[in-house]
Parts: C-alpha cells; sequence; structure tokens
C-alpha cells in the first residue's frame, strides 16, 4: 500500500504553485495524496517567512504537526522561505523536523522523503540563484477551471521593507515555450482561467530574455484555445509598458483586471521605501489606464506606518484612495523585518499610530467600495462560476475583476442549471462594500 502524503501551503499564490509542483512529483513517485493531515505518513509544510506574522504561522503550523508525531505520522518536511531564511536553524530548534528544503529544492522533495523514511535526516538549501525549478509536473489544488501560472521567480527591486530578494534571489524568467507549454496542459485538464504570477509580473523578460516580454507572452497564450481568461497580478507600475496596456485593451481573452501594488503615494516614504515610481507618474498611468481601458478594474497593496511617514504623508495616502477610487486595495501596517534596508532605519512609528491610520484607510477605502459597487447596480458583467449556495438557493461566483480568495464575490440566480467554470453574463441587481447579486442574461459558455 502506497504510503500517504500531506501537504499544508502557507503564503501566496507563488508558495501554493511551489506545493502543487511537490505534490506532482511525490504522485510521479508512487505516493498517494490525502487532504486528511490524520491520516498522513508524511506531512510537508510549505512556509512563508515575508513578516513577523507570516513566521508566527509557520512556526505555530510546525508545531501543530510535529504533535502528529505521537499517531501515524513518519515524516515532517518543512520547505520554503522559512527553511531558506534559516536553514539547519530550524532543524536545532524543531528536532520533530526531519527535512528542510529551501525555496529553490523542491525538486528534490522525492529524494527528501525518501532519505527521511530510511532514518536519516535532510537538508538541501541551494543558492537562491542557482536556477529556476520547473512547476510540472504539478497537481493543482485549486478549483479545476482556474490555476496560477509562475512565470518568474526572484525580484530585482530590493525594496527596503522587503525580505524576497534575500530569499527568493535575483529576478530569473522562465522560458516562455516552457510557460505556454504548461497552460497548454492545464487548459488540455480543463483550465479555462489563469492567473499570471512573479515576484514582479510586469518585468518579465527585462533583465535576462532581452526586454519587456509580458505583452508578446499574452499574446502567445490568448492562442491556447480553451483558455477564456488570463489574468494578471503583481505588476508594478513602472513596468507597465505602453505595449502591455495595449494588449490588455485589444485582446479578448487578458481581462480587464490589474493588480499594481503601489505600496504607498508619499514620493519621500516611497523613496524610503527603495520604490522606482513617483506620485505624478502614478497618478499618469492610472489616467491612462482608465482612459484607455474604461471598464478596468484596479487592484493594489498599500503600506502605513512606514519608517519617518509623516503625518502628511499619511494624509496624501488617505487623499490618494479618495481620489484615484481604486476597486480594490488592500492595506497593510508596516512590518519592521530583520535583514532588510528600513530595519534600522530612524524615525520607526508606534503601533498605536500604525493601528489608527490603518483604521482610518481601511474606512476610506470600504466607502469607496461601497460606492464602486452601488455604480455597478444595472449593469452587465462576465463572471465566472465557482459554486452554488444551497442555502441562498444561488451561486457564487467571480467578475472579470476578482481573483480567487483575494477579491469580492457574486451571487447568481439563473433559472438554467450551471457549472464550475461556466462564464456568463451577469445583470446586477444589487451590491454592497464587498459582494453583488445579479441574475444570468445570456446564454453560457461552456
Amino acid at each position: 500500500m502506497a504510503l500517504k502524503v500531506g501537504l499544508i501551503s502557507l503564503g501566496c499564490a507563488k508558495n501554493l504553485i511551489d506545493s502543487e509542483t511537490m505534490i506532482g512529483i511525490l504522485a510521479d513517485g508512487g505516493y498517494e495524496i490525502t487532504p486528511e493531515e490524520n491520516e498522513a505518513d508524511i506531512i510537508i509544510v510549505n512556509t512563508c517567512a515575508f513578516i513577523d506574522s507570516a513566521k508566527e504561522e509557520a512556526i505555530n503550523t510546525i508545531l501543530d504537526v510535529a504533535e502528529l508525531k505521537n499517531n501515524k505520522l513518519k515524516a515532517l518536511v518543512v520547505t520554503g522561505c522559512l527553511s531558506q531564511r534559516y536553514g539547519e536553524e530550524v532543524l536545532k530548534e524543531f528536532p520533530e523536523v526531519d527535512a528542510i528544503l529551501g525555496t529553490n529544492d523542491y525538486d528534490k522533495i522525492l529524494q527528501a522523503v525518501e532519505k527521511v523514511l530510511s532514518g536519516e535526516r535532510f537538508v538541501s538549501v541551494s543558492d537562491k540563484d542557482d536556477h529556476i525549478t520547473e512547476t510540472y509536473p504539478r497537481i493543482s489544488s485549486m478549483p479545476s477551471h482556474v490555476a496560477y501560472l509562475k512565470i518568474a521567480d526572484g525580484c530585482d527591486n530590493h525594496c527596503t521593507y522587503c525580505i524576497i530578494p534575500k530569499l527568493r534571489g535575483k529576478y530569473r524568467s522562465r522560458p516562455m515555450d516552457e510557460i505556454i507549454y504548461e497552460a497548454k496542459c492545464l487548459a488540455d485538464n480543463g483550465v479555462k482561467e489563469i492567473i499570471l504570477v512573479a515576484q514582479d509580473t510586469a518585468y518579465y523578460g527585462f533583465s535576462d530574455l532581452g526586454g519587456y516580454k509580458l505583452h508578446i507572452l499574452l499574446k502567445e497564450l490568448s492562442k491556447i484555445e480553451k483558455i477564456q481568461w488570463i489574468r494578471l497580478q503583481y505588476c508594478y507600475p513602472e513596468n507597465i509598458t505602453h505595449e502591455l496596456i495595449e494588449v490588455i485593451a485589444t485582446n479578448p481573452k487578458v481581462v480587464h483586471y490589474l493588480d499594481m501594488p503601489l505600496q504607498h503615494i508619499s514620493d519621500s516614504v516611497l523613496k524610503r521605501m527603495g520604490r522606482k515610481s513617483r506620485e505624478k507618474e502614478i497618478y499618469a498611468l492610472i489616467s491612462e489606464l482608465r482612459e484607455r481601458i474604461p471598464d478596468i478594474v484596479l487592484r493594489t497593496s498599500l503600506i502605513t506606518g512606514f519608517p519617518g511617514e509623516t503625518n502628511e504623508d499619511y494624509i496624501k495616502m488617505a487623499e490618494f484612495l479618495k481620489i484615484a477610487r481604486i476597486d480594490r486595495a488592500g492595506i497593510f501596517k508596516y512590518s519592521r523585518e530583520e535583514g532588510t534596508g528600513a530595519y534600522s532605519f530612524g524615525d520607526q512609528i508606534d503601533e498605536e499610530t500604525k493601528e489608527e491610520r490603518y483604521d482610518t484607510l481601511m474606512l476610506i477605502q470600504q466607502e469607496v467600495s461601497r460606492e464602486n459597487n452601488l455604480s455597478l447596480v444595472g449593469k452587465r458583467l462576465k463572471v465566472i462560476i465557482e459554486d452554488y449556495d444551497f442555502d441562498e438557493l444561488c451561486y457564487m461566483a467571480r467578475t472579470y475583476g476578482d481573483t480567487p480568495d483575494v477579491d469580492m464575490r457574486a451571487y447568481v440566480f439563473s433559472k438554467d442549471e450551471l457549472n464550475q467554470g461556466d462564464i456568463v453574463e451577469m445583470t446586477v441587481l444589487q451590491s454592497t462594500e464587498y459582494d453583488l447579486t445579479g441574475e444570468v442574461t445570456d446564454e453560457f459558455t461552456k
């Protein structure tokens, strides 16, 4: 009987892809994959270590899984950013851990498991710039109609608040033919929507393939017949080219959605953060995007409480939310991380001030979201069906402007039976700050 492997994936979508890759490798190696931790002979915890709360979650998860060793569990493997950042310290601090793999070592998961089962501990934390681990074979943990597609790893930005370059290394673009091959495999397995991810998706190709290539990649991916939606996440504003905007505007398969992490709007804070964009450029880019693509949905992330953020800087961000009216905004309190440039900055902001600024910004954005959604009532939007809500007797869906598990939900009523992954047109009947309700108004796409 095959041994059973369970996996707990923490952190971002890029981590999820790495997790799916490890599961694919182990399944090819003859192991059975189980979602039930109590049934697993081996459990892999793929960790995030981006900020303190992520490290705390990773440590607590490792400790929780370690308790299962009193039962059936034979092996505990820790992978990902925590392993890359702290190396063999993880083994020393957690004697229950049998193996660790760094962020560039996922292809060694089969070797690690076999070594552990033979009674050895295993460590592999490679040079993070060495190569880019391929993402197939891969078993998707997402609903069958949608999948993330990683187009690069690492980062060249070196923002002063961020540890990612030290964990993931320099930016490495995957060869375009390998990305297209994987997208075709996903499509053949029923995927209709692919979501492109990297630390900076818009930077794809610039440092290692001879120039910005994302707009070319989008054109090639759109030729895959079964792929109907292509979504872009993590596009830094300074790398969004006119060519990219034109492809989003004119290619019918590229949804009118753009995730564009800004982090702040004040030039003085952006400079201290090591960001390349500035206030005037950001406003100009948003104007260009909305002029060229009037129905575009913009998502961003913003940080308040960064060292040296003055009250004037904070007010500027509050004004930005009111003026720019970003459709989806994630707001975060600055987390002071060892190993980053900003860790040693003076003028650290106290937690009470961070909390007050965060609360106010969240209230502003909530009102913006409420007003934006109210303006959609009566309009028709494309949505993709996710599930059925037996309590509300309607379908749960996402509009073209929503990423899974991140953005809003739509509740859709239909006189016809729909299936997961169907793309339909919905007339919006009601709205709140964070969801829409509507009814199907057209024939749907199988």
